[in-house]
């Protein structure tokens, strides 16, 4: 054990990130802290502090300007960046902001010591409350994990926790390169990495989780390791591909970088009539059947209700990742009639992660479902009916965007989900599936539970349809998951028990069941 004598006083003069510390020696810390607190050295108190505001004093002086208190300057500002309305008016104790992977560390073995229950927040994006805030506990934001590097052959990109994809693609774009990342310019590397991550460009090369080569993660014991399928912790490496915040806190990504310019892509809009709907299916049908032909191509179908309106549209995004205007493979959608507006165009990545952003703004009420069918354009009807049907019943809810969103699992994208020991989810080698987001905001928290009730009922009575014709599949997609439904029950039972046996083997003690409690836990 280092002396303490000399330990405490080097946090302030050398900085905590030079060393990482063991349980019994950050025990030990936050005791002579206390101390000396109590002694007059430090802030006077009237009685000892404990659990989450000892956490917050210690790491506030152990990493002066790393902690932040709810009205300062940062800790509002970064509590405003969250997505949804739930999870922006979470009040943690404090925020912590760490530089380093060790700051991360000795979070964490602070965290056991004070039995400080936290979060962890990347980009922010998830839809419920206590995904990435937490109120009354901590929350590590990893705002200033940003590294960003290419390396000199340009195969691979380090990149830090705490970007958002935006930062990344116009930090990759100038080196005429790209990574497997996320669609919408506002959302984390973290939570979608960690949760599977389709991609414009899945059909190419799998899906973000598959296409990591390394991460950098903190363990439970504060311990920081390189995990990759060639390291000691090949088991680990398949956990972390789909197993979400179950293992450890990610600092850093090492992911496999391709060749990429700029695309065509973008959407055509329509409003809905029964015909229309029923080319654009059929079409999404046949995208599913025939995408093996040309694997640059991807489309999402988006059904959306039009309150000011009063009139329910179709958005047809399109996207193929070579700057070639209405390619073969896509022509049963650019050839429906009747579009009211398009932006369809080359462009580059960034910019059309922007446009995907534009359509889905913070600041609002949200909730995310999932669910998993067969591909079948007359399940996709019923499915919309069953939308349109259920919509209806909160048509006047102040603000209300309900939108039923479906996009392709390709037989491109899981072949690749077997590459380097394959992933936990349960799909290699399986498709065409059809993966359907229910997407839903709205103004007021007075009409959560109508909202909610709508929203349940939509998968419900949509699953039951499909499992009616023999078309259901258990699949739920983590990154589109309602914090009601079991995510790693959907990956199978040996995957799931998998999962728990590594669990158990890197954390032991199971911090991050219990003292992380957030998002999807494997239960």
């Amino acid at each position: 054990m280092r002396p303490l004598s000399l330990t405490l006083p080097l946090f302030l003069h050398l900085g905590i990130a030079s060393a990482t510390y063991t349980l019994s020696e950050v025990k030990a810390q936050i005791s002579s802290y206390l101390d000396q607190n109590q002694n007059g050295t430090h802030t006077t108190r009237s009685a000892p502090p404990s659990g989450c505001q000892l956490a917050c004093g210690f790491l506030d002086f152990a990493l002066p300007q790393h902690v932040s208190y709810p009205q300062s300057v940062i800790y509002e500002f970064e509590e405003s960046r969250y997505w949804s309305q739930q999870q922006e008016l979470t009040r943690p104790s404090c925020r912590f902001s760490p530089t380093s992977a060790e700051d991360v560390s000795l979070a964490v073995l602070t965290f056991r010591v004070t039995q400080c229950k936290f979060a962890v927040k990347s980009g922010g994006h998830a839809a419920f409350a206590g995904a990435s805030n937490i109120d009354s506990g901590v929350t590590i934001d990893l705002i200033h994990l940003n590294q960003l590097s290419l390396s000199a052959d340009k195969t691979q990109a380090s990149i830090g926790a705490g970007n958002v994809w935006y930062d990344v693609y116009t930090y990759l774009q100038p080196k005429n390169v790209t990574v497997i990342g996320g669609r919408v310019s506002a959302i984390g590397v973290g939570g979608l990495t960690l949760g599977g991550g389709m991609s414009f460009f899945s059909s190419q090369h799998g899906w973000a989780c598959d296409n990591v080569n390394n991460y950098e993660v903190v363990l439970a014991d504060g311990s920081i390791r390189q995990v990759s399928y060639s390291s000691a912790y090949s088991d680990l490496y398949w956990a972390l591909r789909g197993g979400g915040n179950n293992f450890g806190i990610v600092t850093r990504f090492d992911l496999a970088a391709y060749p990429q310019g700029d695309l065509w892509a973008g959407s055509d809009t329509f409003l809905y009539t029964n015909e229309t709907a029923a080319a654009i299916n059929n079409a999404f049908y046949y995208l599913g059947v025939n995408a093996p032909s040309d694997p640059y191509a991807q489309v999402i179908i988006a059904y959306a209700y039009a309150q000011a309106q009063d009139l329910f549209v179709i958005a047809s995004d399109l996207q193929y990742a070579k700057p070639i205007p209405n390619p073969p493979i896509l022509q049963n959608f650019t050839s429906i009639p009747g579009s009211i507006a398009s932006t369809l165009r080359i462009v580059d990545l960034a910019n059309l992660t922007v446009e995907f952003n534009n359509t889905n703004p913070g600041g609002f009420r949200q909730t995310y479902w999932t669910f998993t069918v067969q591909n079948s354009a007359s399940l996709m009807a019923d499915m919309v009916a069953i939308y349109q049907e259920e919509v209806t019943a909160i048509k006047d809810v102040a603000g209300i965007v309900p939108s039923a969103v479906f996009q392709l699992i390709t037989t491109d994208m899981t072949k690749h989900f077997s590459r380097n020991g394959g992933n936990p989810l349960g799909l290699a080698g399986q498709g065409p599936l059809n993966l359907i987001n229910i997407d839903i905001s709205w103004s007021n928290a007075s009409d959560d539970e109508r909202v909610l009730t709508a929203a349940q009922n939509m998968v419900n009575r949509s699953i039951a349809a499909a499992r009616a014709q023999g078309l259901d599949h258990p699949y739920l997609y983590q990154n589109y998951a309602s914090y009601q439904q079991n995510v790693f029950a959907s990956y199978g039972a040996d995957n799931l028990a998998k999962l728990k046996s590594i669990s158990a083997k890197y954390d032991p003690q199971q911090v991050w069941q219990k003292l992380q409690p957030g998002y999807f836990k494997l239960g």
